[in-house]
């Protein structure tokens, strides 16, 4: 039977054939630099659509997608219908860009494609020397905002890519910056050090505009202070916000109490908030104070029920995403050091080892891009899993097998046939799974979202036909 997501699909086939004649740089690697020059007079062909509603701009290195996808929940939920725009996408091309109800009507995605498409095809025919032609994810962007506007949507949340200073996003003139934590990541375009990665993510604070940061390290906190002050922006810290946060599993959803201290501008909270998750890693209970506390100052009025129902409501796949069927098969897309440890430790949490017979063993399924720190990162493994399967993060993104061995042996050696490596992520997905469901075994599905993309559509049945990437 056809779904709404599968006519849709077919009707914006074309568009996604149109797009691969752009380079794509999630999936090559960039060695000419980032600029934001062709997006803004990209977006000015196009009658610069990022000016057309009301925006939020998420950046960080963690969690910035769970937290776009709650500031939208809320905004929604508050009277402020918002559009949702965030990457990367797991079945379908248009879970990038979704409305206050989920996708939008096939008319509307139709229309922003056939004007994108247009506008790119002169955009390029008319450039001047030295402008270069727009990448896939600037055109998926321009996509995002003529979609929005043609939606008629008076709110946006828009995640940034890559960094935030050149990220295409950057254009927008956005009532609200939010900042998720900084950790070392895409060193080989954003910088070595926390404090050069810091300075690419404060790089989306505009002058005068409130910005609203998770806990951060010490050198994080003092590159976004100098920006803020540099730009005249109210620099808001979650932890001087939150006086006590508790949270409890009720089975496999996080129950959640936030208690937050007077808030900027005369705002606050007359009694805790209260929310349940269905996305359970306990960081998302920090994810959902941070999206409330912005959505709490920019707009007082918005009671606390309707906060909690919408941070109850929030789901995006690919986040500690627990699949139907038993034995339980997670998919989660952490990718740096603290947020798999946080996808260990709520697995552990959940699934404890039976003290006999089936369920006494977990499963893990890894795999990393090859930029990713595998030593840091598998240490964290260490004795929490049986059988552990290494293999590519699919072929989308390469990785490093060799490296990724090397770190899994070092830091968890296992007797036997503990450790296996399956360089063909699809045969890895089918065995591995195949075998825990026979053990009873949970299986976690970890280490990069292109991995857990491929998961997906092997386990899950897709749209058919699928949008390619």
């Amino acid at each position: 039977m056809k779904t709404d997501t599968d006519s849709q699909t077919e009707k914006l086939r074309w568009f996604s054939g149109w797009l691969e004649k752009f380079i794509n740089y999630e999936a090559v690697k960039n060695t000419g630099g980032f600029s934001l020059e062709t997006m803004r007079l990209l977006a000015e062909k196009a009658g610069n659509p990022q000016d057309g509603f009301h925006s939020i701009h998420v950046a960080g290195s963690k969690g910035k997608g769970s937290v776009s996808a709650m500031l939208a929940a809320i905004l929604t939920a508050g009277g402020r219908p918002c559009g949702l725009y965030t990457s990367p996408h797991l079945q379908t091309f248009l879970e990038r860009v979704t409305g206050p109800d989920g996708f939008f009507p096939d008319s509307v995605y139709e229309e922003a494609a056939r004007f994108t498409a247009g506008c790119a095809e002169q955009f390029v025919q008319e450039a001047a020397p030295g402008i270069h032609a727009p990448s896939w994810f600037e055109l998926v962007t321009l996509f995002a905002m003529r979609t929005f506007c043609t939606a008629g949507l008076p709110w946006a949340v828009f995640e940034t890519g890559l960094g935030g200073r050149l990220d295409a996003t950057n254009i927008l003139h956005p009532q609200a910056c939010v900042l998720t934590p900084v950790e070392l990541e895409h060193t080989e375009y954003l910088g070595s050090t926390l404090e050069k990665i810091a300075a690419e993510k404060a790089g989306i604070f505009k002058s005068g505009v409130p910005v609203f940061s998770a806990a951060q390290k010490p050198e994080v906190q003092a590159v976004f202070r100098a920006q803020a002050a540099r730009c005249n922006a109210p620099l808001y810290f979650l932890p001087d916000a939150v006086s006590r946060l508790r949270t409890r599993f009720t089975g496999r959803i996080l129950d959640a109490e936030v208690s937050f201290r007077a808030l900027p501008g005369g705002a606050r909270f007359r009694q805790p908030l209260r929310f349940s998750l269905r996305m359970p890693a306990a960081v998302q209970a920090e994810n959902a104070a941070l999206a409330a506390y912005a959505c709490k100052t920019l707009f007082p009025e918005t009671d606390e029920s309707v906060i909690g129902q919408a941070l109850s409501g929030c789901f995006l796949p690919g986040r500690f995403e627990i699949l139907p069927g038993t034995p339980p098969v997670v998919l989660d897309g952490a990718h740096t050091e603290n947020s798999m440890r946080s996808a260990v430790q709520t697995f552990c949490r959940l699934f404890p080892p039976g003290k006999s017979g089936k369920g006494k063993v977990r499963r893990l399924l890894f795999a990393c891009a090859a930029d990713k720190n595998v030593q840091r990162m598998s240490a964290l493994f260490r004795g929490k899993f049986s059988g552990i399967t290494l293999t590519c993060p699919g072929g989308k993104k390469p990785g490093n097998l060799a490296a990724a061995e090397a770190a899994f042996r070092k830091n968890c050696a296992l007797p036997g046939d503990g450790l296996r490596i399956i360089p063909e992520w699809n045969t890895a997905i089918r065995q591995t799974t195949g075998e825990a469901r026979q053990e009873g075994a949970p299986l976690l599905i970890t280490g990069s979202f292109y991995l857990v993309a491929e998961a997906k559509n092997i386990l899950c049945r897709p749209p058919d036909p699928e949008i390619p990437d």
